[in-house]
């Protein structure tokens, strides 16, 4: 009897291989099943506007004015099978909705990393320096967060919009952003213009959010034993300010996005952002409705992938804040 509880303890005391941070948080995340799906979702959606310029059974812009508003899964005069029906000119609207999904999905993604890079750059510097340094980024930041940001970003998007080629716009990155969204050069003067306007007012969420972390980690007892090292400040924030504040701010981008999807759909729908013949999934629903009473059908095509991808992006956001935070029960 003492020789088994003797090798039970001993087996009892063998140490266990710890899980590193990266596993748990996934093993945290997977338990949130809808989250996860809405990462199967999300990431289907990407693929199929990546895809695009391959799989798209129709060109893009090309009118077929007697195949206007045919149903969907219906074919046309010409016998070709519409998944989802022809809009208003007879263009196919399954290929535009695959190109709709690259232009807003591609211009809310680049967004949100332009304006969280301004917003952890500035409010990591805002809360590790304090001092003048604090008080002129918070007063910026304060007088940014007061404007009527819809109005500011209807009537800059506008005027940008008119004149693009005010932007000064290197030819070679203009080419490479046609390249990524499948347009031509000057379509993707405007797309970089709803992407400047968008960016211009949406870092100071982003970066009230790394200030106050940065706060709450600079007077740890690691950055007192850095600093005594001799680290410089560059060091410390590289290697122990930013990864600790990284969690939220991983929370804070999926939200942006979501947040950055909606305003380019709405500044598309009320014509004030990327227009015709680029098609979104704000412009295809601002046409779409014009004929919503005679044909119920259209609005819904780019509607349901706003709502769907707001959704998903929401549910992936909860997963990811349960995920990193130690005191969420999942």
């Amino acid at each position: 009897m003492a020789t088994t509880t003797t090798a039970a303890s001993a087996e009892n005391m063998q140490p266990t291989r710890s899980e590193s941070q990266g596993a748990i948080v996934l093993r945290r995340f997977r338990k949130h099943k809808i989250a996860v799906f809405c990462v199967f979702l999300l990431g289907g959606l990407l693929l199929l506007s990546a895809l695009a310029p391959v799989i798209a059974p129709f060109p893009r812009d090309e009118p077929n004015l007697q195949s206007r508003f045919v149903t969907p899964f219906a074919t046309d005069t010409d016998g070709n099978f519409r998944l989802l029906g022809t809009d208003h000119l007879g263009r196919d609207f399954f290929t535009r909705l695959l190109y709709a999904s690259r232009t807003s999905l591609g211009t809310a993604l680049i967004a949100t990393l332009i304006s969280s890079t301004m917003g952890i750059v500035l409010g990591m510097m805002a809360g590790y320096f304090g001092g003048w340094v604090d008080t002129a980024i918070s007063r910026t930041l304060e007088v940014v967060a007061t404007f009527p940001t819809l109005l500011l970003l209807l009537i800059m998007s506008s005027i940008l919009v008119q004149n693009i080629n005010a932007i000064p716009i290197p030819e070679f990155f203009a080419g490479f952003l046609a390249w990524i969204f499948a347009v031509s050069e000057r379509e993707a003067r405007i797309i970089l213009a709803v992407i400047l306007v968008l960016s211009l007012f949406g870092w100071t969420g982003t970066a009230r959010l790394m200030r106050g972390m940065v706060l709450s980690v600079r007077e740890n007892i690691y950055i007192e034993s850095s600093r005594a090292l001799g680290a410089d400040n560059t060091r410390i924030l590289r290697k122990h300010v930013f990864p600790n504040a990284l969690p939220p701010m991983i929370v804070d981008f999926t939200l942006g996005v979501n947040a950055f999807l909606v305003a380019e759909s709405a500044l598309s729908f009320l014509g004030f952002g990327i227009q015709d013949p680029t098609p979104t999934w704000g412009n295809m629903l601002s046409f779409a409705q014009s004929y919503m009473f005679q044909y119920p059908w259209m609005p819904l095509i780019p509607s349901l992938p706003i709502l769907l991808t707001s959704i998903a992006i929401n549910y992936i956001g909860d997963g990811l804040r349960d995920a990193l935070d130690p005191r969420q029960k999942i």
